[in-house]
Protein backbone atom coordinates (compact mmCIF):
# COMPACT_ATOMS: atom_id res chain seq x y z
CA UNK A 1 0.00 0.00 0.00
CA UNK A 2 1.50 3.09 -1.24
CA UNK A 3 0.66 6.24 1.20
CA UNK A 4 -1.44 8.23 -1.40
CA UNK A 5 -3.89 4.93 -1.07
CA UNK A 6 -4.48 4.89 2.03
CA UNK A 7 -8.30 6.19 2.52
CA UNK A 8 -9.13 4.36 -0.60
CA UNK A 9 -7.04 1.13 1.35
CA UNK A 10 -9.08 1.67 4.86
CA UNK A 11 -12.57 2.40 2.33
CA UNK A 12 -11.65 -1.21 0.90
CA UNK A 13 -11.97 -2.66 4.38
CA UNK A 14 -14.92 -0.95 5.86
CA UNK A 15 -16.77 0.26 2.96
CA UNK A 16 -19.38 3.73 3.70
CA UNK A 17 -19.14 2.56 8.17
CA UNK A 18 -17.51 6.00 10.22
CA UNK A 19 -14.04 6.68 10.07
CA UNK A 20 -12.35 9.07 11.64
CA UNK A 21 -10.25 11.29 8.72
CA UNK A 22 -7.94 14.32 9.72
CA UNK A 23 -7.96 16.87 6.91
CA UNK A 24 -5.29 19.77 6.40
CA UNK A 25 -5.53 22.78 4.48
CA UNK A 26 -6.12 26.72 4.97
CA UNK A 27 -6.28 30.03 3.87
CA UNK A 28 -3.91 31.88 1.37
CA UNK A 29 -4.21 35.51 0.74
CA UNK A 30 -3.03 37.92 -2.17
CA UNK A 31 -1.82 40.87 -1.56
CA UNK A 32 -4.75 42.81 -1.57
CA UNK A 33 -5.67 40.45 1.78
CA UNK A 34 -8.48 38.17 -0.54
CA UNK A 35 -8.66 34.77 -0.12
CA UNK A 36 -8.17 31.56 -2.11
CA UNK A 37 -11.33 29.51 -2.31
CA UNK A 38 -11.47 26.40 -4.36
CA UNK A 39 -14.77 25.11 -6.04
CA UNK A 40 -14.99 21.69 -5.72
CA UNK A 41 -15.52 18.91 -8.51
CA UNK A 42 -16.97 16.64 -5.47
CA UNK A 43 -19.68 19.07 -4.76
CA UNK A 44 -19.48 22.18 -7.22
CA UNK A 45 -19.38 24.23 -4.01
CA UNK A 46 -16.25 26.58 -2.35
CA UNK A 47 -13.88 25.66 -0.25
CA UNK A 48 -10.37 26.38 1.28
CA UNK A 49 -7.82 23.93 -0.52
CA UNK A 50 -6.51 21.10 1.38
CA UNK A 51 -6.93 16.93 2.10
CA UNK A 52 -6.46 14.08 4.06
CA UNK A 53 -3.47 13.39 5.66
CA UNK A 54 -1.91 10.06 4.60
CA UNK A 55 0.17 7.91 6.36
CA UNK A 56 3.74 9.27 7.33
CA UNK A 57 2.48 12.85 7.18
CA UNK A 58 2.23 15.78 9.35
CA UNK A 59 -0.90 18.19 8.90
CA UNK A 60 1.71 20.54 7.78
CA UNK A 61 3.12 18.55 5.35
CA UNK A 62 -0.46 17.03 4.42
CA UNK A 63 -1.82 21.30 3.71
CA UNK A 64 1.82 21.86 1.51
CA UNK A 65 1.19 18.93 -0.63
CA UNK A 66 -2.99 19.76 -1.10
CA UNK A 67 -2.60 23.08 -2.05
CA UNK A 68 0.02 21.93 -4.45
CA UNK A 69 -2.30 19.44 -5.84
CA UNK A 70 -4.99 21.57 -6.01
CA UNK A 71 -4.25 24.55 -6.87
CA UNK A 72 -0.66 24.47 -8.50
CA UNK A 73 0.94 27.25 -5.90
CA UNK A 74 3.86 26.20 -4.02
CA UNK A 75 3.13 27.40 0.30
CA UNK A 76 4.46 27.67 3.30
CA UNK A 77 2.36 27.26 6.54
CA UNK A 78 2.84 30.67 8.37
CA UNK A 79 0.55 29.98 11.24
CA UNK A 80 -2.23 27.47 12.90
CA UNK A 81 -5.85 29.28 12.43
CA UNK A 82 -7.79 26.53 14.10
CA UNK A 83 -8.79 22.77 14.77
CA UNK A 84 -12.60 21.77 13.86
CA UNK A 85 -14.45 18.93 14.10
CA UNK A 86 -17.67 16.99 12.76
CA UNK A 87 -18.71 13.96 13.75
CA UNK A 88 -21.71 13.35 11.29
CA UNK A 89 -19.99 13.82 8.00
CA UNK A 90 -21.50 11.98 4.94
CA UNK A 91 -19.75 12.43 1.71
CA UNK A 92 -21.56 12.79 -1.69
CA UNK A 93 -20.29 8.95 -2.16
CA UNK A 94 -22.22 7.92 0.94
CA UNK A 95 -19.15 7.62 3.05
CA UNK A 96 -19.40 8.45 6.57
CA UNK A 97 -16.39 10.65 8.54
CA UNK A 98 -15.76 11.89 11.73
CA UNK A 99 -13.93 14.89 10.52
CA UNK A 100 -11.18 16.84 11.95
CA UNK A 101 -9.93 19.48 9.71
CA UNK A 102 -6.90 21.59 11.08
CA UNK A 103 -6.71 25.24 9.33
CA UNK A 104 -3.49 26.74 8.74
CA UNK A 105 -2.86 30.53 7.55
CA UNK A 106 -0.30 29.93 4.90
CA UNK A 107 1.58 32.01 2.48
CA UNK A 108 2.77 31.53 -1.19
CA UNK A 109 6.47 31.07 -2.40
CA UNK A 110 6.15 29.78 -6.08
CA UNK A 111 3.96 27.96 -8.39
CA UNK A 112 1.47 28.90 -10.53
CA UNK A 113 -2.77 29.45 -9.83
CA UNK A 114 -3.81 26.08 -12.14
CA UNK A 115 -7.32 24.44 -12.13
CA UNK A 116 -7.04 20.85 -12.64
CA UNK A 117 -10.72 20.19 -13.20
CA UNK A 118 -10.20 17.27 -11.51
CA UNK A 119 -10.71 17.84 -7.92
CA UNK A 120 -11.26 21.54 -8.83
CA UNK A 121 -13.20 23.13 -11.21
CA UNK A 122 -12.13 26.59 -10.15
CA UNK A 123 -10.00 29.08 -8.11
CA UNK A 124 -11.14 32.29 -7.09
CA UNK A 125 -9.93 35.13 -4.63
CA UNK A 126 -12.92 36.29 -2.22
CA UNK A 127 -12.78 39.49 -0.23
CA UNK A 128 -13.24 38.36 3.45
CA UNK A 129 -16.36 40.41 3.47
CA UNK A 130 -18.02 38.99 0.28
CA UNK A 131 -17.48 34.83 0.25
CA UNK A 132 -19.98 32.56 -1.14
CA UNK A 133 -21.63 29.52 0.33
CA UNK A 134 -18.81 27.25 2.19
CA UNK A 135 -19.49 23.69 1.53
CA UNK A 136 -19.24 22.07 5.04
CA UNK A 137 -19.56 23.66 8.21
CA UNK A 138 -15.98 23.63 9.95
CA UNK A 139 -14.58 25.49 6.82
CA UNK A 140 -17.35 27.89 7.82
CA UNK A 141 -15.96 28.11 11.60
CA UNK A 142 -12.40 28.20 9.88
CA UNK A 143 -13.72 31.02 7.78
CA UNK A 144 -15.51 33.27 11.06
CA UNK A 145 -11.94 32.89 12.87
CA UNK A 146 -9.98 34.54 10.18
CA UNK A 147 -12.78 36.86 10.04
CA UNK A 148 -12.28 37.64 13.33
CA UNK A 149 -8.15 37.75 13.87
CA UNK A 150 -8.14 39.93 9.73
CA UNK A 151 -11.07 42.65 10.37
Amino acid sequence: MENKDYIKWIRGKVGHEKIIIVYAGGCIFNEKGEVLLQKRADCNKWGFPGGAVELGETPEMAAIREVKEETGLDVEVDKLIGIYTDSDVVCVNGDKVHSICIGYEMSIVGGELISDENETLELKFFSLNNMPELFCKQHEELLRDVKRVRN
